[in-house]
């Protein structure tokens, strides 16, 4: 199917229609971002990394280094292992073509045993949903729905109820006082895997525990300016907060522009699950202080406090996550001025990264300058495969949006 001619309107001049319970915002977008182009330019890239990879039964991408057209390859107990199969179901939706679904299942297959073996870690949802979700929404494959059932029961070992939330790391981790309960922002994504699960087939209890994770963590996760620290440590009988401190972050008491991404992209969803108020303004407040701290090319540093700046490395990543969170989310406020601020950001965010980070002739990833784990010395500056995942569902959901639609598309299972 040719990308260019599912355009629908005027790629210059569209008109909106976003309905926010009773009201219908209406507004122009006139920057000339043409989202085919950024699409056809992904499946180009995706098509070329695939012939990369070995045909081995295991082998998944996760990042390319500086300099490099090398992938480096992980198996399915990496918590990146889902971003690939997940990038390919958003090639298999934006053109119609089997040979995305082929591939996409082939690499779902491979993390079929997360379903069936004990939980790792939290990054379940990450591993499970971006694939076998994906996959059960865009073809209705019993199989995998029965995959991310039995996945959301897996992940719902971790909970535990004398603190509320998902225990992130079950093992020890540096200054995370093992054996007690850790939980770190990134486990704010896991939890759309168990609203999906409560609601199809599985048990209302996963609802119940999504819900406390997020409440627990709203209410000590985050400083007065609603910054988020990275991880919370509980005592695990009697679930008080010990401490809050960072792992990923430049300090205890850093903004880490991925942490906080992921806070507004987690009570975006969390909202959009629940219906419940406080969730959606929650949202709009950890989306405020990251909006208001950005450069003015929206492409935030790895952390905003870094001393650095401006010589510190960027994150293309908190700015792909960050922009498909704010298209949803400008659909759930009937403040017709904050709406558009949300939607025009996220436009020009994934301008930004269409005209200066895309990694073209460099590598076969999508994306370059994503930072993963600074403090460790961890990819620093590389294309790194979420990254990838969440620009493509940014350019979904803007593609939909321009179209008059509602943004959803991941997930967003009938």
């Amino acid at each position: 199917m040719n990308l260019k001619k599912q355009i629908v309107g005027s790629l210059f001049t569209t008109l909106l229609l976003v309905s926010c319970g009773s009201t219908i915002i209406n507004y122009k977008s006139d920057k000339g971002f043409d989202v085919d182009q950024q699409l056809t330019y992904c499946v180009k890239q995706s098509s070329d990394a695939l012939k990369l990879i070995p045909n081995d039964g295991s082998s998944i991408p996760r990042n390319i280094a500086p300099d490099s057209k090398q992938w480096k390859y992980v198996d399915f107990t990496d918590w990146t292992s889902g971003f690939w199969s997940g990038e390919l179901w958003y090639l298999y939706e934006a053109t119609g073509d089997q040979k995305w679904e082929t591939a996409a299942d082939k690499f779902t297959a491979y993390l079929k045993p997360l379903s069936v073996t004990p939980a790792l870690d939290h990054d379940l949802g990450f591993q499970v949903f971006n694939s076998y979700g994906n996959g059960y929404r865009l073809t209705k494959n019993p199989e995998y729905k029965s995959v991310v059932l039995k996945t959301a029961d897996t992940l719902a070992t971790l909970f535990n109820p004398k603190v509320g939330t998902i225990l992130s790391w079950p093992r020890e981790v540096s200054n995370m006082e093992w054996p007690q309960h850790n939980t770190i922002m990134d486990n704010m994504i896991n939890l759309e895997l168990l609203f999906w699960a409560s609601k199809n087939g599985g048990s209302k209890k996963l609802y119940d525990m999504a819900v406390s994770h997020a409440t627990v963590t709203m209410n000590n996760h985050f400083r007065p300016d609603y910054t988020s620290y990275h991880v919370v440590i509980y005592d695990k009988e009697t679930g008080k907060k010990i401490k809050a401190v960072t792992h990923q972050g430049y300090s205890d008491s850093s903004m880490w522009a991925r942490g906080q991404s992921w806070a507004i992209y987690g009570y975006t969803m969390v909202y959009r699950e629940t219906k419940d108020i406080k969730f959606l303004d929650f949202a709009h407040k950890v989306t405020r202080v990251y909006l208001d701290r950005l450069p003015k090319d929206l492409i935030p540093y790895w952390d905003f406090d870094d001393p650095t700046i401006p010589k510190a490395p960027r994150d293309a990543s908190a700015a792909a996550v960050v922009a498909s969170a704010l298209l949803e989310l400008s659909t759930y406020t009937k403040d017709a001025v904050l709406a558009k601020e949300y939607f025009d950001k996220a436009e020009a965010m994934l301008k930004e990264l269409s005209e200066h980070y895309q990694s073209r002739d460099k590598n076969t990833a999508l994306l370059l300058h994503s930072t993963g784990h600074k403090p460790a010395g961890s990819e620093i500056d590389y294309s790194i495969i979420y990254a990838d995942y969440y620009y493509v569902e940014a350019l979904l959901r803007y593609k939909k949006m321009k179209a008059g639609n509602a943004p959803l598309l991941t997930y967003s299972f009938d």
